[in-house]
């Protein structure tokens, strides 16, 4: 041992160039196993959250008043901050780097299945959700009786390549493919940066249409809290919980994201920074959309921009807004796209290498899911049922249901009774909201 170390000194005195070079490559290894950086991570939540959530924010308010709305928004984004705390958690002391194997290290397969299938229904709904909106913006809509023309056949008039088939099979092929083809999810920070970028715009221009109008004096008064006299029920009140709740869900990817992450502990940090920018542009969005339309905003606030101006500069600001929300949530499919892959990957082939050294596997699932959210968009016109369904049902499962149950199971021996006591209150809040919601959805379905 001591010739050997004495041979080691003897070579590094005789090659000092040998030994700077071996320090070098040792660097640069080092270097390129670092992982994703802490603003990728910021990007990366924040679209997942900044989706298509802010688009129903506005006929949230409008229900629930400026007051209430506001609380609300609050107190989801404090629900969802405890309960992302609580998988970080769980995380750390477990083995599972994902949440489906997190949870199968709590309740065993059947939960691993419960976590995995959640995921699935989740994120394919949201696909699905975004390829609507897009087709709204480019191909036009009907709502109520009432046709709403799309961006091209305002600019080109109504011809066959610009009808929603069409058009979405080119975004399809031509935006979304090459996107949703990358293998890495830190590979998709740029893309969720512009992604925010493009919902500050659409909050920055409604917000300066809304201070416009109401310089002009073409502003409705806000209503600070619901008007039971007229419009709504107390019932009503709790349909709008599963928006707010679809909103800021970005359970599904806190593991991809965390386990790209060089320092995987700033994932709680992130998730925090994420929030607050979240909250500023929800309260935005919701206060001057709703601020700029009244009681006319619809339950997809885009719908309201298709309307005709009055002069050439405001159809051109009408259509940028849409325009700058539909490339948005171009951005954001392929964040969700990732952990639905993930997920359905785990739950066929548990026991192959990670998808992303398959090339085989991998191909095969993008295209599958990419033309099944495609046929799927194509035959479904309305999302606002989408959002209430999700919202009340998977969605809270991931969000809320889950994460308070690892926390009650304790199978790490970490949980505190202040955390099991918080654990209880989420669950009974979260089952009783999301059934008074669904029953009042099912009941106001049946009565239209």
């Amino acid at each position: 041992m001591v010739k050997q170390e004495n041979s080691d000194e003897a070579e590094a005195v005789a090659h000092p160039l040998l030994q700077d070079l071996k320090s070098s490559e040792g660097q640069n290894s080092s270097s390129s196993e670092k992982g994703a950086s802490f603003s990728g991570a910021v990007f990366n939540i924040s679209t997942t959250m900044i989706g298509a959530g802010i688009m129903s924010i506005p006929a949230t308010i409008k229900v629930l008043g400026l007051v209430p709305g506001f609380i609300l928004i609050l107190l989801v984004a404090l629900v969802v901050e405890v309960t992302v705390e609580f998988l970080l958690r769980y995380t750390n002391s477990g083995e599972s780097s994902t949440y489906a194997g997190m949870v199968g290290e709590s309740f065993g397969p059947w939960g691993s299945i419960s976590v995995q299938i959640c995921v699935i229904i989740t994120n394919l709904g949201c696909l699905i959700i975004y390829f609507i909106i897009i087709g709204d913006v480019l191909c036009g809509s009907q709502s109520g009786g009432t046709l709403h023309l799309g961006i091209l056949q305002e600019w080109f008039g109504i011809h066959w390549w610009n009808s929603r088939a069409y058009a979405l099979l080119f975004v399809a092929l031509f935006v979304m493919l090459p996107l949703v083809l990358l293998r890495r999810v830190d590979s998709l920070r740029h893309t969720s940066a512009v992604s925010i970028l493009l919902a500050v715009v659409f909050v920055v221009i409604c917000s300066a249409m809304a201070i416009y109008a109401l310089c002009k004096g073409k502003t409705q008064k806000p209503k600070l809290f619901p008007d039971f006299a007229h419009q709504v029920s107390v019932f009503d009140l709790f349909t709008t919980i599963p928006i707010l709740v679809t909103g800021f869900g970005f359970h599904v990817n806190v593991h991809p994201i965390r386990a790209e992450l060089g320092k995987p502990s700033d994932m709680r940090s992130a998730a925090r920074i994420s929030l607050v920018i979240s909250i500023i542009i929800y309260f935005s969005i919701g206060f001057f959309g709703y601020l700029l339309f009244g009681n006319s905003v619809m339950d997809d606030i885009l719908v309201n921009f298709d309307q005709s101006s009055d002069s050439t500069i405001g159809q051109i600001i009408n259509d940028i807004v849409r325009l700058s929300y539909a490339v948005h949530l171009l951005f954001v499919f392929p964040i969700m796209n990732f952990s639905l892959r993930a997920n359905i990957d785990e739950l066929l082939f548990p026991n192959k290498p990670i998808l992303a050294q398959s090339t085989s596997r991998f191909l095969s699932l993008t295209f599958v899911l990419l033309s099944f959210t495609y046929i799927v968009a194509i035959a479904i016109p309305s999302i606002w049922y989408f959002f209430q369904f999700m919202g009340s049902t998977t969605i809270v499962c991931l969000s809320f249901i889950f994460p308070a149950a690892l926390i009650l199971r304790d199978g790490h021996g970490t949980s505190t009774r202040r955390d099991k006591i918080i654990a209880i209150l989420v669950i009974i809040l979260a089952v009783v909201t999301s059934s008074i919601a669904m029953s009042t959805t099912l009941y106001n379905s049946a009565q239209s």
